[in-house]
């Protein structure tokens, strides 16, 4: 297996979340907002990505973030604070509501105008500057006709995997695709990829693997703990358990298991996080 490390393109804001911000930041310049808002939980890696990126564009930046703050703040929420964010904390049932027109106009009324960026930066936008990944996988070299390739992503709302496919069409490769489901019971990210990719993106051939997520979201099993333990220790590739090493584990067993084809080209994406 071959990895892309997009946890190594920038000191602050790494992985899949430069991506997906990047066109949301250009956007909100254009039409003239000041400050963003977004969504997270208490360890949210975009929350904390959002934080550096917006004050890098000279922006200002609120996170709304699900339940209490701690106090003293974790790591990741002491690290927006420090990038400038301003961070706002919402009982659960009222973040439930925050795609609902009047929840969004009481954070107006309390805050001033603001571009919204939905919780993990997943939105059109965020979709088409994943699809600017492929641009780093050299199209180029992906062209065989003797091998498959096959590149693959850690999913959590499908965003980045729907992104790669729409990139891969551009550059008209016709490479397969692998996500891997960090979420228990997420059979629902087959049509919420679907959506992202529009009937004009649906040539490509992918597949969503939904029984590697070790327990559900941030959880862990012991396998997996000393699954990614061996790999840093073997390759010197850090991962962490959420993501990407969920991904690493998924790969090996549907390489054993023949789900990935023998003999094919293996690609994953590191898409950054907290180790």
């Amino acid at each position: 297996m071959e990895v892309l490390r997009l946890d190594c393109i920038h000191p602050l804001v790494s992985g899949n979340k430069w991506f997906k911000l990047k066109l949301n930041l250009q956007q909100a310049q254009s039409e003239g907002y000041e400050r963003v808002l977004s969504f997270g939980g208490a360890y949210s890696n975009h929350l904390r990505a959002l934080a550096a990126a917006a004050r890098l564009a000279g922006m200002e930046s609120i996170g709304i973030v699900r339940g209490e703050l701690p106090d003293p703040l974790n790591p990741v929420l002491a690290f927006a604070r420090q990038q400038g964010m301003e961070l706002h904390a919402v009982t659960r049932g009222d973040y439930r509501k925050k795609q609902q027109v009047d929840f969004i106009a009481g954070l107006v009324s309390r805050f001033g105008d603001f571009f919204l960026i939905p919780e993990g930066g997943s939105n059109q936008l965020g979709v088409l500057g994943c699809g600017q990944i492929m641009e780093h996988l050299k199209p180029e070299l992906l062209k065989s006709e003797n091998q498959t390739t096959v590149v693959a992503a850690a999913c959590g709302t499908g965003a980045t995997l729907a992104g790669l496919i729409r990139g891969a069409q551009q550059y008209h490769l016709a490479n397969e695709f692998v996500g891997v489901a960090v979420l228990k019971g997420a059979d629902f990210l087959h049509k919420d990829i679907r959506q992202w990719l529009g009937p004009e993106h649906q040539s490509i051939k992918w597949q969503l693997n939904t029984a590697c997520h070790c327990g559900g979201y941030a959880r862990c099993t012991p396998e997996l703990t000393e699954f990614v333990a061996s790999f840093q220790g073997k390759t010197g590739i850090p991962l962490e358990p959420v993501y990407t090493g969920k991904l690493v584990y998924a790969l090996y067993s549907m390489i054993e298991s023949g789900a990935i084809a023998k003999g094919s080209r293996v690609i994953w994406l590191h898409t950054g996080g907290i180790y």
